[in-house]
This record gives C-alpha cells, structure tokens and sequence, in this order.
C-alpha cells in the first residue's frame, strides 16, 4: 500500500507485476508497468479501494551544507535632504503616539499611576553604565585621533554653507546653498576646514537633576551647554565632577503627564574650580593641542579613529534605546531629559507662531551623533570633481573618508555608499552612458 498526497487522488491504477525491477527513471518507460482500467466510470474512479501512486512528485532535497549567500549592492543613495519649509517626520508614527497618550488619560482619570521602568523613573540602569563609560572613552580617542589626521589629510570647508570636501583643492559642483549663492553662481567659497568641519557640535543643556524644573527662557544663562553625546553618557552614569547629576534612590511616580512625587528640589552642589573642565571631551581647540604623528604611525592612528567612531555610534545606538532624548522638528536643537526645555530660541519654519519655541519630538542618532558626508574622492591629488559627472561619485562620513585616504580599512556598510565598484568615465564617455 502505498501513500499518496491529496492532490494526486483521482486516479486509480492497477499494479501489475513485473518480470524485472520497475524503473522510474525520466527516461524510463510506465506504460508496461502501469494500466488504466477503461470500463471503470469517472465518477467511481476515485471511490474504489485500489493503490494510488504519484509519479511526478520527487521527495524533498534537503542541503545541509547549504549557506544563504551575502549579496552587497553595488551603489546605495543617500536618504534625500529634508526640506527646511516642513517639519521633520515623526520617528515614531503619530497614531501610535496618540494611542499612548489617550491610554496615561484613561488611567490618570482612574487614578491609576503609570508605570515606569529604568531609566523612565529616574534610577540608572546597570547594564548600561559600561556602556556609557566605553562611549566617553572612544569619544576621547576620536577627537584625539582625528585632530593628529587633520594635519596630514587636508580638509577643506565652505564659509557660505555647511560643505566639506577632504582633498587637495574643492571640488568644482556648483550645489552651494549660502547667502551669496546667486553671486557666486552656486560655486562654493572654499576655506581651510577644522574639526568642527569634520565632527558636526551638538550641544545641550546640563541638567543636574532632568527630572527637576524645567528650563526657562529667562534662567537659560544658568545652565552651561556641553556635547549632548557627553550629557547622554552623564547621565547614563558616568560620573565627571565637573558636571554632577543627581542618583536618585528612589523613583519617581506619574500620574499621566503629571509628576506626583519627585523626591523634592535639590540644589546643585558648587562645582571645583577648574580652567578647562572639558579640554579632552570637546572638539574646540584640538588640533592645537594635539601635535602632528610621525608617518610610521599614520595608518595606526587611522585604524583606531575609525574603530572608535564605530563604538560611539554603536554605543549612543544603544543608550538611546533607554534614555529619553528630545530633538526640535523644525531645528538642530537637541535637549538630553524626559522634556525638552522652554527657551525660545528656535528661528526656522514658522517660528512666529510658537513664540520662537521649539517643537519637541523623539530624537535620532544621526541628530545627536550626526554624519556629515562628503563626495568620495578616489586621489586627493586628481583633478577636481566636476557636476557633469556627479552622478557617478560616491558619499561617505567626512570622517570615514579622512581616515580611508590615511590607511584604515573601510567599513563594510559604508563601501556600497561610496561606490567603490563604479568606474568614473571622462566627461566626454558620459553622454554615452545609458
């Protein structure tokens, strides 16, 4: 008796016995071993007890050596620039954050509290104060590391708008957005860039206690602005005595939107006098205190700027997960705490009709930590990029290119963004591209 599945029934063969073994081969011939009674109605075909045998189903092939092949593009665009006439979409979808929102109403009219975990309710989480000392200390080795690049690799920057270009000479594509653009005819006013070029600052307000009162317009000189990469690693535990932060204890309780219990209002302890609290944590000033390397080491200080870039980003990635960061949708400001501050200080889109105040929402990595991407130039010493052929260039990190063109390997994720596979033709084989 043989087993048959049910998209093969409906037909009934007769087995006969044959004088040698069957077989059942493609090339092998069923008729002399197989026979279709014709006196058997169609109808009653399917309902006698017979043996049904299914001869164009082959069993399953299992590969068990078989591995799923990694298949790279060859060229990745970038996400195109948002317009500055709108606000940026929400991370998070709007109905989602509404939802949220109607479900804390419904409990606090319940008189219900809301739930809080680490590092919603204030305590810090473990597992992430590694985290953020490892952040602050690849965050030092990459200003140090890229400062002692900057004066072998030559970087230069547009004094109009936010262009950077890593080689010899700018480049020669008329994309300038500045104020005089129309006077230079789009081509930028190259300048001798700096690191500030290279490692876009982002900076927020310290907060002792992010759970305290908020920052007003009128008490924002009050507060000292610092890296909000720095704030975000404060905050997650590390512990830098120029700039306290509160442990708490004990959590605090929400009800809704509203903080029943907070533990109280604490005053900022007196910090220690010092003439440069955050000479190694900030990008001001670092090529002049970093002298140049020795060529042997070139390549060395490469490999480890360029690791150390990868771990800061992994690692705000990570802390970003758990810890509240707000961005304004219409500007670049960034504010490390569960709310964002009230000065008004934002001048973008529609400004007028906020009084000047921002418009707080989720922030991403590429807000705190932002890249700043630059054509991919194969020689620093060729000939300048042209716009004819800008179709054909490639993009990276103003960083991952500084530290490529001194001898660090280039990152994986980053090589299909530079288009290292495609062949740059000459301005005349490029109207014979398809």
């Amino acid at each position: 008796m043989l087993l048959v599945s049910p998209a093969c029934r409906g037909v009934y063969l007769q087995t006969v016995d044959p004088p040698k073994p069957i077989d059942l081969s493609a090339r092998g011939s069923y008729a002399s071993c197989f026979q279709i009674p014709r006196s058997i109605p169609k109808r009653e075909c399917w309902m006698r007890l017979g043996t049904f045998v299914c001869i164009n189903q082959k069993p399953p092939i299992h590969h068990t050596s078989f591995k799923k092949r990694n298949v790279f593009t060859q060229n990745v665009d970038l996400p195109p620039m948002l317009p500055k006439n709108k606000k940026k979409p929400y991370p998070v979808p709007f109905k989602q954050i509404q939802e949220e929102a109607r479900k804390d109403k419904k409990l606090a009219q319940m008189g219900i509290e809301k739930q809080l975990d680490p590092p919603k309710n204030g305590l810090l989480v473990p597992n992430l104060v590694p985290v953020a000392s490892q952040v602050i200390d690849n965050w030092k080795l990459l200003i140090k590391g890229l400062a002692q690049l900057l004066h072998v690799v030559p970087v230069f920057a547009c004094s109009e708008c936010g262009a950077v270009h890593v080689a010899c000479s700018g480049h020669n594509i008329k994309d300038c957005n500045g104020p005089t653009n129309s006077q230079r005819r789009g081509s930028h006013s190259w300048v001798r860039g700096t690191i500030n070029d290279v490692i876009i600052p982002v900076e927020s307000y310290h907060m002792y206690d992010p759970f305290g009162r908020r920052i007003k317009h009128e008490t924002r000189f009050d507060y000292e602005r610092i890296p909000a990469l720095v704030e975000l690693c404060i905050q997650a535990g590390v512990d830098i005595p120029e700039y306290p932060c509160r442990r708490r204890t004990q959590p605090i309780r929400m009800m809704g939107k509203r903080v029943i219990e907070r533990g109280g209002y604490v005053r900022e302890p007196d910090k220690p006098q010092t003439s440069s609290p955050l000479a190694e944590l900030d990008t001001l000033g670092a090529c002049e205190r970093y002298p140049p390397p020795i060529p042997e080491d070139i390549p060395r200080i490469a490999q480890e700027t360029m690791d150390a870039y990868e771990k800061v980003r992994l690692g705000v990635t990570k802390l970003m997960r758990k810890f509240t960061v707000k961005a304004c949708g219409y500007c670049s400001e960034v504010h490390v705490g569960p709310w964002g501050h009230s000065v008004k200080l934002c001048g973008e889109f529609k400004h007028q009709w906020r009084d000047g105040k921002h418009g707080w929402q989720d922030a991403l990595v590429d807000e705190v930590f932002p890249p700043n991407y630059v054509w991919h130039v194969r020689d620093l010493n060729g000939n300048p990029l042209t716009g004819s052929l800008r179709r054909f260039y490639g993009k990276a990190p103003a960083l991952v290119e500084i530290c490529m063109h001194s001898g660090a390997r280039v990152p994986q994720r980053y090589k299909a963004m530079m288009r290292l596979d495609i062949i740059v033709p000459d301005s005349q084989e490029a109207d014979m591209v398809a």
